[in-house]
C-alpha cells in the first residue's frame, strides 16, 4: 500500500507526462490517464492504552488501574468486576488519564471497555480484561486494643497474623500510628506471627491513639498475603501503676504518680525460685470475676479464685485468696500468684484497666521474656532492636 507521500508524487509524474506529450504533438488521440490515483483513508491518530494490559495476569491489587489516550480525549471508561458491577475511578481534568479509585479483589477477572475521541476526530475504542493475583494463602490479620477502648499507660498496639510472615521490614512499612500528643515509641516483633508498638516510657494518661495496618496486598512473604486491613483508635487513661517489692509483702497503687492504695500481700515462695513471683514490668491483661487454677506439679485442680487480674502468659495473676489470709502481709507462700485478702481484691480488680503496668522487684526470678506479652520486660534499646527498620 502507498502511503500519503507516495501518492502524491505519482500524481505529480502523471501530470507532467501529461504535458510532456501535449508539447511534442504527434498523432493520435492523445487521451492518457484522468486525475490522480485514490488516497487511502488515514488511521485514527489517537492511541488507547491501559494497565494493566489487556490479558494481564496476576496483577497488584493495590496498583490503581488506568486507562489513557494520546492525541486525544476519553470519552468513556468502564472497567467492571466479575459481577458486572463498575468499579469507581474518575478522570483528569482534560479527560485524558482515568483512574480507579476501588481497591480491586485478589484472584478477580476485570473488564475494560473504553472509548476516546482523537484530535482527527475520529473514534478509537479499548476492550479487554486482565485478573489480578491469587495469593497461595490468605493471612488473618488482628490488632489490639481494639475500637473505642481505655487502657492504662502500659498497653501496646499488638499485630498479629495467622501464620508466620516474613517480609517484616514491609509489613513494618504499612504500620502506621498517630497520637493526640507526641510519644516516642517503635514497633518490635516479638515472633513471626507478632509484632508490637511500644512507647519508651508509659503512654501519657488520656492519650488518643489512631492505629492503622495497611497490610492488604502487600506480600508477606511465602506467598501468603493479608486478607484486609485492620485499624483501630482507642484512648489511654488515667495513669495507674502497681509496684510490688516481693520482700516487703505489700502492694502499692499510684494514681498520677501519688501513692492511692496499699494492700498487704501474699507474692511467690521464696524459698522455691520456680515458686517465686517473678521480676519485671508486666501489665494487666485480662480481669476476670472468677477464675479456675490448676496445676498438677504442685497438686491442686480446679481451684476458683475471685478478682483475678492476669499480669503474664507464665500463669502469674493478682487475685483474691481468702483462705491464705493467715500469710498475707506476712509471708511469701503462693505458687507465683499476687494473694490479696477478697475486699480489697475486689477493690483492686474495680480500679484497674487492662495495660496497667505492674513493676516486681525484689524476687530472684527474671521475668519470661518467651511470652507474646513482654514488652517492658527489656531495655528500650532492646526493644528497638527488635525492630525490622
Amino acid at each position: 500500500m502507498m502511503d500519503r507521500r507516495s501518492v502524491v508524487k505519482a500524481a505529480l509524474v502523471t501530470g507532467a507526462g501529461a504535458v510532456v506529450a501535449a508539447c511534442t504533438g504527434g498523432g493520435g488521440s492523445g487521451g492518457g490517464t484522468d486525475g490522480a490515483a485514490p488516497a487511502t483513508e488515514s488511521r485514527p491518530v489517537a492511541k488507547l492504552t491501559a494497565q494493566p494490559a489487556v490479558d494481564a495476569h496476576d496483577a497488584a491489587v493495590l496498583q490503581p488501574v488506568t486507562v489513557r489516550v494520546a492525541d486525544g480525549r476519553l470519552t468513556d471508561v468502564k472497567l467492571t468486576n466479575a459481577d458486572g458491577h463498575a468499579v469507581e475511578g474518575s478522570f483528569n481534568t482534560d479527560r485524558t488519564v482515568w483512574t480507579s479509585s476501588e481497591v480491586l479483589g485478589y484472584g478477580k477477572t476485570y473488564t475494560y471497555a473504553a472509548s476516546a475521541t482523537g484530535t482527527d476526530q475520529k473514534p478509537v475504542q479499548l476492550a479487554g480484561s486482565f485478573t489480578t493475583l491469587t495469593p497461595a494463602r490468605q493471612i488473618r490479620v488482628t490488632i489490639n486494643p481494639g475500637d473505642d477502648a481505655e487502657v492504662g499507660v502500659g498497653m501496646p498496639v499488638s499485630v498479629k497474623f495467622s501464620s508466620d510472615v516474613q517480609n517484616k521490614a514491609e509489613i513494618e512499612k504499612a504500620l502506621m500510628l498517630e497520637t493526640s500528643g507526641h510519644v516516642e515509641g517503635s514497633w518490635g516483633w516479638l515472633s513471626d506471627r507478632q509484632v508490637d508498638f511500644r512507647p519508651k516510657e508509659y503512654w501519657p494518661a488520656n492519650t488518643q491513639v489512631n492505629a492503622d495496618a495497611k497490610l492488604y496486598g502487600i506480600d508477606l512473604g511465602g506467598g501468603g498475603y493479608a486478607r484486609a486491613d485492620v485499624t483501630t483508635k482507642f484512648t489511654v487513661g488515667r495513669s495507674q501503676v502497681v509496684k510490688i517489692h516481693t520482700p516487703d509483702h505489700v502492694m502499692n497503687v499510684y494514681r498520677g504518680g501519688a501513692k492511692v492504695n496499699s494492700y498487704p500481700c501474699s507474692n511467690g515462695l521464696d524459698s522455691d525460685v520456680n515458686r517465686n513471683t517473678p521480676n519485671g514490668t508486666f501489665i494487666i491483661m485480662t480481669r476476670e470475676p472468677h477464675a479456675i487454677f490448676d496445676n498438677a506439679r504442685y497438686g491442686y485442680t480446679n481451684v476458683n479464685k475471685k478478682w483475678a487480674c492476669r499480669i503474664s502468659n507464665h500463669g502469674e495473676f493478682i487475685h483474691e485468696n481468702q483462705d491464705n489470709a493467715a500469710a498475707i502481709g506476712k509471708v511469701n507462700n503462693s505458687h507465683g500468684c499476687v494473694n490479696l485478702l477478697d475486699a480489697d481484691a475486689k477493690e483492686f480488680f474495680d480500679s484497674a484497666l487492662i495495660g496497667d503496668p505492674v513493676e516486681i522487684t525484689g524476687s530472684r526470678l527474671a521475668g519470661p521474656v518467651n511470652s507474646d506479652v513482654m514488652d517492658w520486660l527489656v531495655s528500650w534499646s532492646a526493644w528497638r532492636g527488635k525492630s525490622a527498620l
